[in-house]
């Protein structure tokens, strides 16, 4: 799971892009269409800044974004508005690549469209996300490298307080249309902010930053800054999440709805399938996914079985219980768990240039998560770089003698290389891939790719030891069953106790891991989907890739097509892989 921390997801509008061969030369309509992709990125820009501070461009960094509901229509209003003008393009007078960029930049702008109805700005918290999180996880995004920068966050510190307003106003209208996320969830967030509320100024992770100044600021600046950088966080940081968890504690969480699915709320079926057809960009519905889960789920079955025979035990459940009951199984401690995400992301960029002709530049960080999510989050999640930083493995390190350590390995592949810093670092490298590109929001290319790389560490002789060959299974389990229990829970109105039930049936997950899971994808409708349905699709190309090209197949040459234009929707990366895959031919 990558994590992005902007609230409004960037347009994925897509330039011209060298990797396939065109049969029609770029014409002039070409460059007007480019032109307007452009100005459509600034626009973004300019009214998401925390958007471009997510992508590196640093010129808003002074700026929050507006919450305001005014601000959301005038987003909806623009997408109608810029859908007229792209579609007023004659695609008959565009090169190849000129009508795919057209086609998905429609499809980016009608899909905003599609999805304002459902007022999802009113439920703009939970467990996992939101800005309460986010705005707590800044010091990681921004640079601190210069006075400017540090005046900058001092800025947006001090616009918390009428941020946090119009996010409490969001939240009282979602209230008013019956919009409410699962009280039970709801009240974690108000923990959560409290936390942040209660620490000392000191210890706040907004006062990180000035914890340690670069040597180009001079002292006397280091001391200005840190003095009204405190004043901010004693002023207006901590007293805002101090009323905002009053807030949500004592007058929101109260009106939670009971119901763990999103069919509970106003259109909730409609709202559900829109999610689906989102987060995995494919147009089947939940039903069918539901029963592709189930029969997933028995064929890895038979291939745990065949595992826990092998060291002697006679069935899957006898050999799960032995493994949850074992404690040399489980984590020591936070350090010991952060070492093997660390050995395994070493071991496998030793690996790389046997599956990829082209690595990407930007590093790989692999460091605690924030303290104030991790109760609640993963156990490792990824926060894509950017020009001024590094990518990072974010590793959960809370209360490390009940987790499991089967599932390390695996997810530390997902996580970095050769999963999200991979195909992240890939995209927003390419010097001829324009921004709108490099940074597509698509669940699906992007969590997809992240599950097949864990397969590619058992390609170059990984996971030698069984429990971790087991535990690579079980993230394959863990992946269809989400087809299943999130199904479950939002169309077939399961608990969510049969949604944990339906892990423990199946995996030896620990408790602690199933929990944050259930309540992941009941706070996320659709999001846990994308993961399988992207894997299965490169699998299906690289399969057809295969057989088509027999002897002249390359595994490195076949990832680096995957990875080179950047996330694309699941129909558009059929179409340009089968395009690829003849060009071979």
């Amino acid at each position: 799971m990558f994590r992005r921390i902007v609230s409004v997801a960037c347009l994925s509008a897509i330039l011209f892009s060298p990797s396939f061969a065109q049969s029609v030369a770029a014409t002039n309509e070409d460059a007007h269409l480019n032109d307007a992709l452009d100005t459509e990125w600034q626009y973004e820009l300019k009214t998401n800044p925390e958007t471009a501070t997510y992508v590196g461009d640093t010129r808003y960094n002074d700026r929050l974004n507006d919450y305001s509901p005014a601000a959301f229509a005038r987003e909806v209003a623009h997408a109608k508005e810029a859908l007229q003008q792209f579609e007023a393009i004659d695609p008959a007078t565009l090169s190849d690549e000129g009508r795919l960029n057209r086609t998905l930049i429609l499809r980016t702008l009608q899909r905003r469209i599609d999805g304002a109805p459902f007022k999802n700005w009113e439920m703009p918290v939970n467990q996992m996300n939101g800005p309460h999180l986010d705005y707590a996880s800044m010091p990681s995004q921004m640079p601190f490298d210069t006075v400017k920068d540090y005046e900058n966050y001092l800025s947006r510190l001090r616009q918390l307080p009428t941020a946090f307003t119009d996010i409490t106003h969001d939240m009282h209208l979602g209230l008013h249309d019956h919009l409410m996320p699962p009280r039970y969830l709801l009240e974690k967030v108000a923990a959560e902010c409290q936390d942040i509320a209660d620490k000392p100024v000191s210890e706040s992770p907004f006062a990180e930053p000035i914890q340690k100044f670069p040597a180009a600021i001079s002292a006397t600046d280091q001391r200005r800054l840190k003095q009204v950088i405190e004043d901010a966080i004693r002023i207006d940081v901590i007293p805002t999440y101090a009323k905002f968890a009053t807030f949500v504690r004592d007058e929101y969480a109260p009106h939670g709805r009971a119901d763990f699915g999103v069919w509970a709320l106003p259109d909730g079926d409609a709202r559900y399938r829109e999610a689906v057809k989102e987060m995995t960009t494919t147009d089947l519905t939940p039903e069918q996914i539901h029963a592709m889960g189930l029969a997933q789920v028995k064929e890895l079955d038979a291939q745990m079985l065949a595992i826990a025979k092998a060291q002697g035990y006679a069935d899957v459940k006898s050999f799960n219980e032995h493994i949850r009951k074992d404690p040399k199984l489980y984590g020591s401690s936070g350090a010991q768990i952060l070492g093997l995400y660390q050995h395994y992301a070493d071991q496998m960029y030793a690996k790389l240039p046997q599956l990829f002709a082209h690595l990407p530049e930007n590093k790989l960080e692999v460091v605690p998560m924030d303290a104030f999510r991790a109760p609640d989050a993963v156990p490792a999640d990824y926060s894509p770089g950017a020009a001024n930083r590094p990518g990072r493995i974010n590793v959960n390190e809370y209360d490390p003698t009940h987790r499991l350590l089967l599932n390390v390995e695996a997810i530390a592949y997902h996580e970095g290389i050769p999963g999200h810093h991979m195909q992240f670092s890939i995209a927003q490298e390419r010097k001829d891939l324009p921004p709108f590109r490099k940074f597509g929001d698509y669940n699906a290319y992007s969590e997809g790719w992240a599950l097949y790389a864990e397969r590619l560490g058992k390609e170059v002789g990984f996971y030698r030891d069984p429990y971790s060959e087991y535990g690579r299974l079980g993230n394959e389990m863990w992946r269809s069953i989400r087809l299943v229990v999130d199904t479950g829970v939002h169309q077939d109105h399961w608990t969510r106790d049969q949604m944990i039930q339906f892990f423990r049936d199946h995996t030896a997950m620990d408790e602690k891991n199933i929990e944050s899971e259930v309540d992941r994808y009941i706070a996320w409708p659709g999001q846990a989907l994308a993961y399988k349905m992207g894997q299965m699709k490169i699998l299906e190309m690289r399969s057809l890739a295969r057989k088509e090209l027999g002897p002249k197949f390359n595994i490195r040459g076949f990832h680096d097509a995957v990875l080179a234009e950047g996330p694309l929707p699941l129909d558009v990366f059929d179409t340009r892989m089968r395009e690829w895959i003849e060009k071979q031919r």
